[in-house]
């Protein structure tokens, strides 16, 4: 059975959210630990129709979290360059966990593996151009309004402020990338940026729009304007599928086969190339740090509609 409709995804999302019980909200970030992991919403922004389906709580609002890690590579990509940026960071994906620092201390020369893992991130938005912290910031909120076609898209500065009191780990990260060369300047202030950037807040619809620019090869799915250069948004949906699901990514490009990011907020941005976005956000994740409803969700639409790239 095909899922085209509202009443259909909801069917999906209504057996899928079986699966809840199964995992745990991400309770070391404090402003996280509050929000009901029973939770469970879906949007698909298809680009043929330009419309939109949805079901559960779709316009409830979350933060980007790792989300947020390939939209803010791709600006760095155009701001610098993929020779710059690939020469501070790896493309090759890992089996450790997404805020593994002993990659670092086993690579030779020590960078990164990816830009999916949190040093990688790090050292991408270390890249951002701007003569201060306020200016690159600008242009990361600006960047991404524009993926969703929202000039309002902003930060939740409570879970911004309760990431930054607890980024213990990735303070490590970056002093360990500094004495390395891989990372410049302050690091309080990349710190204050990056959990800001996590912090982006926005919507199923949202989220799904994003993915219809990246399935359009960075084109917006409504104006056809050029948001990100195409060969940008194929390095992004390379990336998604290689290493987009933390330590999982190999098993889900087998069950479900398309480009993907997750967030510990319990978000997932998905693309399936010239056909649609999807949004996906549900609380409850599994061991290695991925929706497991939202998971779910992905596996039965893949299958249903035939969506694997492979």
């Amino acid at each position: 059975m095909t899922c085209h409709t509202n009443a259909d995804l909801q069917k999906i999302v209504n057996e899928a959210a079986l699966h809840t019980v199964y995992g745990e909200v991400a309770g070391y970030i404090p402003a996280l630990a509050e929000v009901n992991r029973h939770d469970l919403s879906a949007a698909v922004y298809n680009i043929k129709e330009k419309s939109c389906i949805y079901a559960g709580d779709y316009q409830n609002k979350f933060t980007l979290q790792s989300i947020s890690k390939v939209l803010v590579l791709a600006l760095a990509i155009q701001d610098m360059g993929s020779e710059y940026v690939f020469g501070k960071v790896g493309m090759e994906p890992t089996g450790e966990p997404f805020n593994s620092i002993s990659k670092l201390e086993t690579s030779i020369p020590s960078k990164p593996l990816n830009p999916m893992i949190n040093a990688g991130a790090l050292a991408v938005t270390n890249m951002i151009k701007g003569e201060s912290s306020d200016e690159k910031w600008h242009r990361i909120i600006e960047f991404v309004g524009r993926l969703v076609n929202d000039k309002n898209v902003s930060c939740n500065e409570i879970v911004a402020k309760s990431e930054f009191e607890t980024s213990w780990l990735n303070r490590a990260l970056c002093y360990f990338m500094k004495q390395h060369g891989v990372i410049n300047g302050d690091v309080e202030e990349l710190i204050d940026i990056y959990t800001r950037q996590c912090a982006i807040e926005m919507n199923c619809f949202d989220l799904a729009r994003a993915g219809a620019v990246l399935a359009l090869d960075g084109k917006d799915p409504e104006t056809y304007e050029e948001v990100i250069p195409s060969d940008i948004a194929r390095v992004c949906k390379t990336l998604m599928v290689t290493c987009g699901m933390y330590n999982a990514s190999g098993e889900f490009a087998i069950k479900v086969g398309i480009p993907a990011k997750s967030g510990v907020s319990g978000g997932i941005l998905a693309v399936v190339p010239n056909k649609c976005g999807i949004g996906i956000f549900g609380p409850s994740l599994d061991k290695r740090g991925n929706s497991i409803a939202g998971v779910k969700v992905l596996e039965m639409l893949s299958n249903r509609n035939d969506y694997s790239i492979f």
